[in-house]
């Protein structure tokens, strides 16, 4: 017994917008332990879409619909779906007069196009949709549930919790629930974390399951039960054995940031921290003051990407810079210095390096990066980095500005 998810309209496929429906509905259907295996993406045409719900009705029991409920001509997921099942559609007048009042409400009067909203196969129940005009359908067909929303998604979501959730709550679903808990890594490859932690890949409850994304790992732990209490429960061991596992290379799990992370640890040590960006231009900031609450121990940053302004402002030695260039280590570190004198923080990084994709040499590279760290007690770090030639401008400086918070966050 599984549910799946058909989104329907040329417009998804063409990428005109992002189908956040489908994320939403499977967080849903995970919430309520239904099990959901498949997502399906279809144009707006009839022969296609019957050939979606034939293949659909093979492998699921609940047919989730999302678009295609609208006036227009392609609008035709009511239709589909009736034709398929070869059923009569027959016109609601209480969704007419609903219709009616909406337009009254904003002073103007329903057009005739809109009867298409008011059919609906015969047998099926409405699903009223509170703000919009066009409702949707609850079908128990030959065995299986079929469910049609609008495709705007605030619509959709208030008519999934309002009429959705209790009908199949009252079916018996909804009695467990799927509970995940993302945990996040820096430093490490997704094939390392997963030969490390290999034997837990075939478990049943909870489940752990690999995924990959810029520069950090993920491993998500799911586990099924009848509150999210008793799922925490079954997950908690798991979770301690991969910390224990992955020791610093696990810097948080589910919302948690490098950012955030590091944010709170800087409160908690009552510590204050300052930035000075060459190649990253604001992007370590940003990422700091993107926290909330974040004035409490970020003080500000110097975007120093003229050697003028590192030596006039960040007291960068005009002769480092002469001999060393200024993608070099010693610069990075004299950067990070030089802000904790000038705003009079706790900490300092520096960041100096070659974003690209123009400006590299045979010596220093596009992608090279250095990352240098302060304290106002004297100590100082620098670390280089290289990111290769075909990342990408705007990954370079993104990696960059991540691996400054992961090594200050490894260092606090």
């Amino acid at each position: 017994m599984s549910a799946e998810i058909i989104c329907i309209g040329t417009e998804i496929l063409l990428g005109d917008i992002l189908n956040s429906n489908a994320q939403y509905l499977a967080q849903e259907l995970a919430n309520l332990g239904i099990p959901h295996y498949y997502q399906t993406v279809v144009g707006d045409n009839l022969s296609r879409i019957h050939n979606v719900i034939k293949t659909a009705l093979e492998r699921s029991s609940i047919l989730i619909f999302t678009g295609g409920l609208g006036p227009t001509p392609d609008d035709l997921t009511t239709e589909a779906i009736a034709s398929y099942f070869k059923t009569k559609m027959i016109e609601d007048t209480e969704i007419i007069d609903d219709i009616k009042i909406k337009f009254a409400s904003r002073g103007k009067e329903m057009t005739p196009n809109n009867h298409k909203q008011a059919l609906i196969p015969q047998g099926a129940l409405v699903l009223p949709n509170k703000t919009g005009t066009a409702p949707g359908m609850i079908w128990e067909k030959e065995g299986k549930i079929i469910l049609t929303f609008p495709g705007v998604p605030s619509e959709m979501k208030q008519m999934w919790q309002d009429t959705a959730v209790p009908f199949l709550k009252n079916k018996g679903w909804g009695q467990e629930i799927i509970y995940s808990k993302m945990m996040r890594f820096r430093g490490i490859g997704e094939s390392s974390l997963a030969q490390k932690v290999n034997h837990l890949f075939d478990l049943t409850n909870p489940t752990v399951a690999p995924y990959a994304s810029h520069g950090e790992v993920k491993l998500r732990v799911s586990a099924k039960a009848k509150t999210a209490e008793e799922a925490k429960k079954i997950i908690k061991p798991i979770a301690e054995e991969i910390k224990a596992i992955a020791g610093q290379d696990y810097f948080g799990s589910d919302s948690d940031t490098l950012a955030s992370v590091v944010g709170n640890i800087l409160k908690q040590k009552g510590e204050t921290i300052a930035v000075a960006e060459s190649c990253t231009g604001g992007s370590l900031g940003a990422m700091l003051t993107d926290i909330e609450g974040s004035s409490a121990y970020f003080m500000g940053g110097v975007i120093a990407y003229s050697n003028e302004v590192k030596i006039k402002l960040l007291g960068v030695s005009e002769d480092d810079l002469e001999k060393e260039g200024a993608v070099s280590a010693i610069v990075a570190e004299q950067m990070a210095t030089g802000v904790i004198k000038r705003l009079g923080t706790d900490w300092g990084i520096g960041i100096t390096g070659i974003a690209g994709p123009g400006g590299g040499t045979d010596t220093k590279p596009v992608g090279l990066v250095y990352i240098g760290i302060a304290s106002a007690k004297g100590d100082v770090f620098s670390y280089g980095d290289t990111y290769g030639t075909n990342r990408g401008r705007y990954l370079v400086r993104y990696l960059s500005a991540c691996n400054a918070l992961d090594r200050f966050r490894r260092m606090l």
